[in-house]
């Protein structure tokens, strides 16, 4: 994979606009206003997604009278023109966020080229269309798909796909349920993606309505790295559909997610780097060598001529220090901290660890 371009899925947030503008301009440039808001004071990163469909191909001409069949009738129902799409591409920029889109054909893919989308969706419905995965392929684009309802062998298939053609890929764990009850996320199948596709970034598209709150920290902390939900707002008297979030739940999502980075901390993949306040605490609780009794200058110390205790002093050397067979340059009193500069030591002669030794402690 493309490693630098593949970065621009790192804690990407996609916010899936779909066909919840309804066919009006004017209410899908409020959704995008309204959302850009909520990602600017949240200082993340995020895209806002359309969904581009050919309308004369992709319906049969037969059935697109069908009132009955509900997804032909939304989809006729919202129907944008092609300069409707640029005008909101243009908003989303203006916004401070990522053009992005979902191609379900082929002239589809044409318009997120036309139309500059920087990354594109493969739908989970869309996984195994080998014709349409073929045409985005020759945008060069990144892509992001999601594996809601997918086989071992499709995903299997897909990545070894983008992998050859060195095409950034995410992959997004989804249960294609709308809306989905907290039991049935199976969250653990972040883990199964992971481990599988080590070289791809791993994300989570969600239409739980319970608590997503909860469910996208829990996801950050098993390595998820990018976020979808479809969102919507509550305007013209048209309900909101319950898997999709308004822009205070949004807000809510953004940091809710921004706990759970703070609570991971530093990644798994290397040591962390305990803060000096940590550091302070340990040290208060750590052992200072005490001489047992007067002790004169030029003795060997051993093992009966100290012993251990708290409160660490500052300049007291401690039980980390202490090797045993150091020699003393000046004489200690019986129950007095035996101190860097009493003895004759490799410590002594280092001057960041001496400082170090003197700025612990009481």
């Amino acid at each position: 994979m493309n490693l630098v371009h593949a970065r621009i899925f790192e804690d990407l947030f996609v916010l899936e606009l779909a066909n919840n503008h309804w066919g009006r301009l004017e209410r899908g440039l409020r959704i995008i206003t309204d959302f850009s808001r909520i990602v600017r004071f949240n200082n993340v990163r995020a895209a806002i997604k359309l969904q581009f469909r050919d309308f004369d191909a992709f319906i049969h001409k037969d059935f697109r009278d069908r009132d009955d069949i509900r997804y032909i009738k939304k989809t006729l129902d919202t129907r944008l023109t092609r300069d409707d799409h640029a005008t909101l591409v243009s908003a989303i920029r203006r916004g401070g966020c990522i053009p992005m889109a979902t191609p379900f054909d082929e002239s589809a893919v044409d318009l997120c080229t036309d139309l500059g989308i920087e990354i594109i969706k493969l739908a989970s419905s869309d996984l195994n269309d080998w014709i349409l995965i073929e045409k985005i392929a020759t945008t060069r684009k990144p892509v992001i798909v999601s594996t809601g309802g997918s086989s071992l062998k499709d995903i299997d298939d897909l990545v070894k796909f983008f992998t050859n053609r060195n095409i950034p890929l995410a992959i997004n764990h989804c249960v294609s349920l709308y809306p989905s009850e907290d039991h049935e996320l199976e969250l653990n199948q972040i883990d199964f993606l992971r481990d599988r596709y080590p070289n791809n970034v791993i994300g989570y598209s969600t239409h739980e309505y319970h608590d997503w709150t909860s469910s996208v920290m829990m996801a950050y902390a098993k390595g998820a790295r990018t976020f979808e939900r479809h969102v919507d707002i509550a305007a013209d008297g048209i309900p909101v559909s319950p898997y999709c979030s308004q822009p205070a739940q949004i807000d809510a999502w953004f940091k809710a997610w921004k706990k759970a980075v703070a609570m991971c901390g530093a990644p798994g993949t290397r040591k962390r780097l305990p803060p000096q306040r940590e550091i302070a605490y340990l040290d208060a609780l750590v052992r200072g060598v005490y001489a047992r009794r007067d002790l004169p200058a030029g003795h060997v110390l051993s093992d009966e001529d100290v012993y251990l205790a708290v409160p660490l002093q500052k300049g007291q050397i401690s039980c980390r220090e202490l090797m045993h067979g150091e020699v003393l340059l000046s004489p200690v009193a019986g129950d007095a901290p035996i101190r860097i500069d009493d003895i004759d030591s490799p410590y002594a002669g280092n001057d960041a660890l001496k400082a170090l030794i003197y700025s612990r402690g009481l």
